[in-house]
């Protein structure tokens, strides 16, 4: 099957200043993703008919950084209403979609988008989440996850209507090994059925996920965050 994988990616950041388009560990955050792309490329892409990439952005450096890559890729300027932060990425990804087949023609059964905070992600987790995808006929879109440290129904709470706090779905459970499996979706891979992405029928989407490391929970959305990334990235680099 033809497959597109896309890196979406606006200018400015209000939890880290320009964040898309900073260093990480030495190198651009963009050059991450990218070397795991290379890799999903190298150790993967026998098994499809073509993989195209492709760049939404309306950010000039992160172009510029793109055009230094030595990689081949179709670039989507970001369209203006699609440009704040409020706009669902899926709206970027299915514009992307639409606009790259209509440049090359061709029609892309898969789309995969891979997001620019998630430096820990690696070529078997791109193609585990594919795979998902694709093992499930039925399946609309497939992401990644990690087990989740807390639970809605045990250990998780939010502010009810009489304005106290209670477990986010009330439950009998009174140990956290009673609870239901749950997941937390880390922002990493997302691959989505060209039908499904098509058709703007969100609520009513079949998912699948693919677990990742739990440490790879972590995406970049705050200082904090910058600086913790950092030593898991360097920690788990020098180990492998």
């Amino acid at each position: 099957m033809n497959l597109l994988v896309t890196i979406c990616a606006r200018a400015g950041s209000k939890g880290v200043k320009n964040k898309n388009i900073r260093e990480f560990c030495g190198k651009p955050l963009l050059y991450h993703t990218l070397a795991s792309y290379r890799e999903f490329l190298e150790q993967y892409g026998e098994q499809y008919q073509q993989i195209q990439l492709a760049l939404n952005t309306d950010s000039e450096l992160l172009l510029e950084q793109m055009s230094h890559s030595g990689l081949q890729y179709i670039y989507i300027p970001r369209e203006e209403e699609l440009a704040g932060d409020a706009i669902a990425k899926i709206c970027v990804i299915r514009d992307t979609l639409q606009k790259v087949e209509q440049q090359t023609n061709t029609r892309y059964e898969a789309i995969i988008d891979l997001d620019l905070t998630a430096p820990l992600r690696t070529a078997y987790d791109i193609e585990g989440t594919v795979d998902a995808l694709v093992k499930n006929p039925e399946a609309d879109i497939s992401f990644s996850v990690t087990e989740s440290r807390r639970s809605p129904y045990f250990n998780m709470v939010c502010k009810q209507e009489n304005g106290y706090y209670n477990t986010v779905i009330p439950s009998q459970y009174v140990s956290r090994q009673q609870v239901p499996v749950c997941y937390d979706m880390n922002a990493s891979i997302y691959a989505y059925d060209r039908n499904y992405l098509l058709s703007e029928k969100n609520e009513e989407r079949k998912a699948v996920i693919w677990k990742m490391r739990d440490t790879a929970v972590l995406d970049i959305d705050s200082e904090e965050d910058y600086e913790l990334m950092t030593l898991l990235y360097k920690y788990f680099t020098s180990i492998s």
